[in-house]
């Protein structure tokens, strides 16, 4: 019974280190940590200097783990990258994340060259592993303050992070193979590199479009369609790399593919891979964290951070000033976009394969990538939300979670049933707030479920559950989320106004200021303004005395929009005279009074 001991302690001792990884995101949450950098910790407490004592040097198990869990996150950012598609957003991102991390690697590998002492080759190796920036760490910091960013600056944050990742992987491999070549570039390298490019996308494509018809045509049992399509991902990217095509990006364009159109079973596959991600970026991160050795970093430290100076301050500015320049993007955006660059768990495990193939002065080069890390989550982490205010890109009030269930309807893709809390600040218990494409369902209250008919408008503490479409399901949110949108429904009676209204005559009849570059504008014009293109259902602009709040949107434009007086003392809103109405270029979309829009 003796030789049971050992593998069930081994048991023990994963089990508690991922257990004291999930509960230290508690206070990441408290303080606005970055959660990489707490499991990263952890897993250095638990490690050779640390209290734990735990000697661990194995980089052929990092590099497996390591490759398991990105090729899930790589895939999972695919999935999701439809909700992200901005229109204005798209080129500068791409634009940003394939030159931006060419930009970015050449900049560092120069000053790693000049303060480390390495060889120009590794040098440049070192800027590609530290090329690309975590969407993981960007994103926990966004929702752990409560920010809500301008949409094309979340959209360009959100489309470049999960698109770099690709990039600096099939970068780093590109210089590993040149170094292992003895700095010889030649036909079959080139050739070699090629073949990966085209293999990883075909096997991609293809893989993504073949998991997408087998999940909808396969009546599989309950709870299996989450595994399957993860069990898919990691065939795809295994395949592409076995036949020598790059895996990640294999991986990366099947979540594409398969994000791309509806698909069975879309909320629990969506679910399961939120719960994934979090165990990869857990495992990762603590594995990572537990192969340093503090020690040796601390003869490195100065140099290691220039590197990290330098990335922050020049290499990442300089990237986003050449790639976002000319797309005309305001020197505002440009500089939290400079900043928001945050070295994550990716760049620690592309700095793991030198070490894994035998690179001269690949140790160097992890220490280092280390280091950078650690800095770029330290200071950059904590100033995110603080310096987007500074700028004026964040939204006003404070962007709350919302609990959404959803539930799958078998036998059809268009609608899905989705529930939520009911609290007193949700905008829901207006019932006119309630767009056409939402119909209820039923309520549940004090444990009993209700027709919405014969429970009425849903009250707090209630449970109320709506057929939507899944891809509406962030919008049907804003009636459930304790901001601005909420409130405003609920300050006075709304009067509907269309959306072809000009600014200057609801300026002029209800009070309020408006910039003279505005006031010839039509109402949908200026929402489309102030929100870039992406407004959504429940976006508000305040004129001063009055604010406008969309109502419904046809074909991603506005076009209804509720008028709400915020000043007390301001007189009702009240139809204009039918003799004034042809001068008011439509202001009101109803003769002889007001009425509630459906």
């Amino acid at each position: 019974m003796e030789q049971l001991v050992a593998p069930n302690a081994f048991i023990l001792f994963v089990a508690g280190l991922m257990l004291v990884g999930v509960l230290s995101s508690l206070v990441a949450q408290r303080f606005g940590a970055p959660l990489l950098l707490v499991f990263l910790v952890v897993g250095m407490l638990v490690g050779e200097d640390g209290p734990g004592g735990v000697v661990f040097a194995d980089y052929q198990l990092t590099y497996v783990v390591g490759s398991i869990s990105l090729a899930i996150i790589l895939f999972d950012g695919g999935l999701r990258a439809r909700h992200t598609g901005v229109r204005r957003a798209l080129a500068p991102a791409v634009l940003l994340a394939t030159v931006g991390v060419v930009v970015t690697g050449a900049v560092v590998g120069w000053v790693a060259w000049l303060v480390l002492g390495l060889d120009p080759l590794t040098a440049l190796l070192l800027g590609a592993v530290v090329s690309s920036t975590d969407a993981a760490a960007v994103f926990f910091l966004v929702r752990a303050g409560g920010l809500k960013l301008r949409a094309r600056v979340n959209a360009i944050l959100e489309i470049e992070s999960g698109t770099n990742d690709p990039v600096a992987v099939f970068l780093t491999l590109l210089i590993v193979e040149i170094i292992l070549a003895h700095g010889q570039l030649g036909v079959g390298t080139l050739w070699l590199l090629l073949i990966q490019a085209v293999l990883g996308t075909a096997i991609g494509l293809v893989g993504g479009a073949a998991i997408r018809m087998l999940l909808n045509r396969v009546d599989l049992p309950g709870g299996l369609h989450p595994i399957f399509v993860i069990a898919a991902a990691l065939a795809v990217y295994a395949l592409a790399a076995v036949l020598d095509g790059s895996g990640f990006l294999a991986v990366y364009l099947a979540g594409l593919a398969v994000g791309s159109r509806p698909m069975r079973a879309s909320a629990s596959v969506a679910n399961f891979h939120d719960a994934a991600t979090w165990l990869c970026q857990i495992a990762m991160f603590m594995l990572l964290g537990l192969l340093v050795t503090p020690s040796k970093l601390l003869p490195l430290l100065l140099p290691a951070l220039v590197v990290a100076a330098t990335l922050t301050l020049v290499a990442r500015p300089l990237a986003v000033l050449l790639c976002l320049t000319p797309f005309r993007i305001p020197w505002r955006e440009q500089v939290f976009v400079g900043w928001v660059g945050l070295r994550g768990a990716v760049s620690i495990f592309l700095s793991t394969i030198p070490m894994l193939v035998g690179v001269p002065g690949a140790e160097l080069i992890f220490n280092t990538t280390f280091v950078v890390v650690i800095a770029s989550l330290m200071v950059q982490g904590w100033t995110l939300t603080p310096l987007a205010r500074r700028l004026g890109l964040a939204l006003p009030g404070v962007a709350r979670p919302v609990h959404r269930v959803e539930i799958d309807l078998p036998g059809q893709l268009a609608h899905e049933v989705i529930g939520y809390p009911v609290t007193a600040d949700s905008a829901v218990v207006d019932p006119s707030m309630v767009p056409r494409w939402a119909r209820p369902v039923f309520v549940i209250r004090a444990g009993q479920v209700f027709d919405p008919a014969a429970s009425g408008p849903p009250v707090a503490g209630d449970y109320a559950y709506f057929l939507a479409p899944p891809d509406r399901a962030a919008d049907l949110d804003r009636l459930f989320s304790a901001d601005e949108s909420g409130r405003a429904a609920r300050e006075m009676p709304i009067l509907p106004i269309d959306a072809g209204a000009r600014v200057a005559v609801v300026v002029a009849l209800y009070g309020g200021t408006v910039a003279e570059t505005e006031a010839g504008l039509t109402i949908a014009a200026l929402f489309d303004r102030r929100f870039e293109g992406a407004v959504a259902e429940g976006d508000t602009v305040e004129l001063g005395a009055a604010r406008l709040l969309v109502r419904t949107l046809r074909g991603g434009a506005v076009a209804e929009v509720g008028l709400v007086l915020v000043d007390p003392d301001a007189p009702p809103p009240a139809p204009p005279r039918p003799s004034r109405l042809s001068r008011l270029g439509r202001l009101v979309g109803v003769h002889g009074g007001a009425k509630t829009l459906p």
